[in-house]
């Protein structure tokens, strides 16, 4: 694999890491609500889901759709549910007052936010398609698996720093400010666009 392609492919990897979609949405609220180190554990359950859909993509995922295009409907369903019901809890939940996350008798784990993340990007499929024309795109035929790896590697950081630096910006003081005193608005805001999104996975 020569350098330009290398390139060319961490440019895309980057440009889909940094497309709005549920991630970004999740990386964000979680930004504000729980702070910086809660949102970049959460940003690394989005990098690991998205290794995920870019593994399965060089094993051909996008074959096994085209030949069994129930499986795809099936994901797309069931992502799209999954968020959804997020944005519905987003919703459902606004106008309750907000905590600080330092104030909370049981502090949320490490895991709890990964797992988010994770989920989160797994209920996207389209990620799976996206990463099979990239790869198809930029990596010649006979690539070394160590390069794939490299490639995952990519991935993995794209999502992950763009992730940890969008609830950084969410998480600073004068943006929590803000939020603290629209937080109603914001979450309703948030929470509606998730379900609109759960609903254009699940239909398109």
């Amino acid at each position: 694999m020569t350098l330009a392609a290398f390139l060319a492919f961490a440019l895309l990897s980057l440009f889909a890491a940094v497309s709005p979609g549920p991630a970004v949405l999740m990386s964000a609220g979680t930004g504000l609500s729980e702070g910086f180190r809660t949102g970049a554990m959460l940003a690394a359950g989005i990098g690991a889901g998205a290794v995920v859909w870019a593994s399965a993509a060089m094993f051909g995922l996008n074959i096994v759709f085209a030949a069994a295009p129930a499986l795809l409907w099936a994901l797309k369903i069931g992502g799209g549910a999954y968020l959804c019901w997020m944005g519905w809890k987003l919703w459902a939940t606004a106008s309750e007052p907000f905590v600080a996350t330092d104030t909370r008798p049981v502090p949320r784990s490490a895991l709890s936010p990964f797992r988010l993340g994770l989920f989160t990007q797994l209920a996207n499929p389209k990620p799976a398609v996206m990463f099979s024309a990239i790869f198809l795109g930029t990596v010649p035929q006979g690539t070394a698996l160590w390069q794939y790896g490299a490639l995952l590697v990519v991935i993995f950081v794209c999502e992950f720093v763009w992730n940890t630096a969008v609830a950084r910006i969410f998480s600073l003081d004068r943006t929590r400010a803000a939020y603290i005193s629209l937080k109603t608005i914001i979450d309703r805001a948030f929470g509606g666009l998730l379900i609109a999104l759960g609903v254009r996975v699940a239909a398109t």
